[in-house]
């Protein structure tokens, strides 16, 4: 058959495509949800993912007057990352099977290495628990805090991970292999014979060898009015209803709030605000620590939006009730802000499993089109497409490996930061 794959070539791909799927570290500790690909192309690769609902329970035995409406929050998820590793070889490059290997070892390496960055990425710039240490990385009681946080406001306490830097990564295993510690012991000699820490404080560690860097925001003086006013505080609501009568579903991430000014404010800062203390999420009890916020745009000379919004219920109402996530103090028109990340340094992310969502794309390549294409998916259902055509006029065959997919922020209350150092 014209322009078919030898017997080589499908051993070398069926191996490249387990190595791929054994290089997928970080997006294998996400969540998976598989899409009908028809659907996705009529919706433009966009649908909407369901938050879990939030309830409210009362005392007693007469419910008369508290049956209310639930309201149903959802994300937008959608398949947007496209990403191909093309080359080309010619007639007698072809004659040495073993560079071809390579190349294909070199792409499965990169396209690995993208999805892995797509989840670190979106972990870091949208997860919201922010934890400050004031010191270099190396204790036990600095992963405890990420596990404190967690545990304050109700996240699940199984299914936690933490990828390190590799200066802060190894700063904790050298606290573990200190002299002052008894070897003899997997932990003690596993962090030092291989700097490996594992599991700390219920998270499952990694060490990465790519971290994104936050940038440090020493301003003060910025503040935010906390008044019982419109745009001071969010309410969640499940749809917009337009002037023209249609819905529309609404993301309840984020919330477009006013500062004083946003002068030295930069997308992903990390703050709190002056007696705005975190809440459980489901007994609604004032944790006694600051709700942390994060920066997503700078929208204006005095407005940004945050994540999450500011859900306090201080003016009362269901679906505040319902998702309440902090509550306000002491109000006041001129509260401060104090932003956390006061030096720059290498982002750790922290993360429960059903915080982020990873969306397998697929596509219809067709295979009688000159082209012989080859396909396969990994146990996560990420898909690998290899194609392979000959050019006659030059003898030289292009090969390119593609692979389609999404990464999705379903829940930034359940994902964080750690920074040291600041």
């Amino acid at each position: 058959m014209a322009n078919a794959f030898s017997k080589e070539e499908r051993v070398a791909f069926e191996s490249l495509l387990e190595g791929f799927n054994d290089a997928l570290v970080l997006s294998r500790n996400v969540s998976i949800y598989q899409t009908d690909q028809t659907m996705m192309e009529r919706t433009n690769n966009v649908i909407w993912r369901p938050q879990p609902y939030i309830v409210t329970s009362y005392n007693g035995t007469d419910m008369t007057s508290n049956f209310k409406d639930q309201t149903q929050l959802s994300v937008p998820a959608t398949i947007g990352y496209q990403k191909s590793v093309p080359w080309i070889m010619t007639a007698t490059e072809l004659r040495d099977a073993l560079q071809e290997g390579r190349l294909g070892d070199s792409a499965k390496q990169k396209l690995a290495s993208d999805i892995n960055v797509a989840v670190l990425t979106v972990a870091s710039n949208q997860g919201t628990l922010v934890v400050p240490i004031n010191a270099a990385a190396g204790k036990y009681d600095d992963v405890a805090q990420c596990d404190a946080i967690m545990n304050e406001i109700g996240v699940a306490m199984d299914s936690r991970y933490l990828a390190l830097s590799t200066r802060d990564y190894n700063g904790m295993a050298s606290n573990l292999a200190a002299v002052t510690r008894s070897f003899g012991n997997a932990k003690s000699d596993s962090a030092y014979e291989r700097s490996q820490v594992g599991m700390v404080a219920g998270f499952d560690t990694y060490k990465m060898d790519y971290a994104l860097r936050i940038t440090a925001n020493t301003e003060a003086g910025r503040t935010i009015s906390t008044l019982d006013a419109a745009g001071n505080y969010y309410i969640p609501k499940a749809v917009t209803v337009a002037s023209t009568g249609e819905t529309s579903n609404v993301d309840n991430r984020y919330q477009r709030v006013t500062l004083d000014s946003t002068t030295n404010v930069r997308a992903g800062d990390a703050f709190t605000i002056a007696n705005v203390n975190a809440v459980h999420a489901i007994t609604k009890q004032d944790t006694g620590q600051l709700k942390t916020f994060r920066v997503i745009s700078v929208d204006s000379s005095t407005q940004v939006t945050i994540s999450p919004p500011i859900i306090s219920n201080q003016v009362a109402n269901d679906a505040s009730a319902q998702y309440q996530n902090c509550t306000v103090t002491a109000k006041s028109a001129t509260a401060a802000i104090v932003f956390r990340n006061s030096a720059t340094r290498p982002i750790n992310c922290f993360w429960h499993r059903d915080a982020i969502e990873l969306l397998p794309g697929r596509y219809a390549v067709p295979s009688d089109a000159g082209a012989a294409v080859m396909r396969g998916s990994t146990d996560q259902g990420i898909e690998l497409v290899m194609q392979k055509q000959y050019d006659i006029n030059t003898m030289r065959t292009r090969y390119r490996i593609d692979t389609l997919f999404g990464v999705n922020m379903k829940q930034p209350e359940m994902a964080g930061v750690l920074l040291f150092n600041g």
